[in-house]
């Protein structure tokens, strides 16, 4: 079941054409995947102190559908495969709609790969408690 993690359009993040600028869907993706690791015990801020980063190796993404200012949407996150040193993520920004003819539209979806390092910027293996909680 995929982490869910409810944001809202705002001025800042359109363009000209009052739409979302493409890049600021990555960093909807990027507070989900920081809202996940909180959601399961793990802040962000304790975990590099502990030596442990979690860095954006590689990701595809495809554009769908634009959203507009003010609208609600929701960006997710899902583990889809977890290495000793690296997660694949499936990740979504979607648009929920009260009508049932479009309950939901998916804007955006991407494959993100991310290698966990250490302090020195070397990879590193994901600590087996925090690889047994992302498993559930």
């Amino acid at each position: 079941m995929a982490f869910e993690w409810p944001l809202r359009v705002y001025i800042e993040d359109t363009d000209a054409g009052g739409i979302v600028f493409y890049a600021n869907y990555l960093r909807y993706m990027e507070r989900a995947r920081s809202e996940w690791l909180r959601a399961l015990g793990f802040e962000q801020q304790a975990l590099m102190e502990a030596g442990v980063r979690f860095v954006v190796r590689d990701l595809n993404i495809q554009y769908r559908k634009a959203a507009v200012l003010d609208d609600q949407v929701i960006a997710t996150t899902e583990l889809a495969e977890i290495t000793k040193a690296g997660l694949t993520l499936n990740q979504t920004v979607i648009r929920r709609s009260e009508s049932a003819e479009t309950a939901e539209e998916l804007l955006v979806d991407a494959q993100v790969r991310v290698a966990c390092i250490n302090n020195e910027g070397r990879p590193a293996a994901i600590p087996v408690d925090i690889a047994a909680l992302m498993k559930t």
